[in-house]
């Protein structure tokens, strides 16, 4: 995955949404927080592995991905924050179940919250790239249904979203 060329995309997005709402990366960094542990709660919900209370399915897969890559556009944005760029490494899928690797994703967000260091970036972002994995999801799907949600998000920002 070219993963500077998503840093890239991001950037100009960010950098779009910080001039027309006139705001500084200090003023909205603990909304990003938030908002990427919403985006996880959200993927979770679609996913529904830790619904054992009902027989419904999770959503389709292409809902899921969405929901996955909305989290990227938040880590992507954090690790620009802090001048973090993700290295790409082998990552092994985990047997754990979904619900132990989104508790894994949350304990690794706070970390980093806590203690902002390159290796904690990393080690988050390896975090949630296995999730993906582990939803199905494969390194080129991932890529492009980053690319179609940032124009999306770009067009959003074009119509005042």
């Amino acid at each position: 995955m070219n993963w500077d060329e998503l840093y890239d995309l991001q950037k100009e997005l960010d950098e779009k949404i910080r001039e027309s709402h006139s705001l500084t990366r200090d003023a909205i960094l603990e909304d990003k927080f938030l908002a990427l542990l919403v985006e996880v709660s959200e993927l979770a919900n679609e996913t529904r592995c830790f619904k054992f209370w009902s027989q419904k399915g999770p959503s389709d897969d292409s809902v899921i991905l969405e929901e996955f890559v909305d989290g990227i556009h938040f880590i992507l944005s954090l690790g620009l924050d802090f001048n973090y760029r993700y290295k790409q490494e082998s990552i092994k899928k985990i047997n754990d179940s979904q619900t132990k690797l989104f508790h894994l994703i949350i304990e690794k967000i706070y970390q980093f919250k806590q203690n902002p260091t390159k290796e904690n970036y990393q080690v988050m972002m390896k975090a949630y790239i296995q999730l993906g994995y582990q939803l199905g999801f494969n390194e080129q799907e991932i890529y492009n249904a980053y690319l179609d949600k940032n124009k999306v998000n770009h067009n959003r920002q074009e119509f005042g979203y």
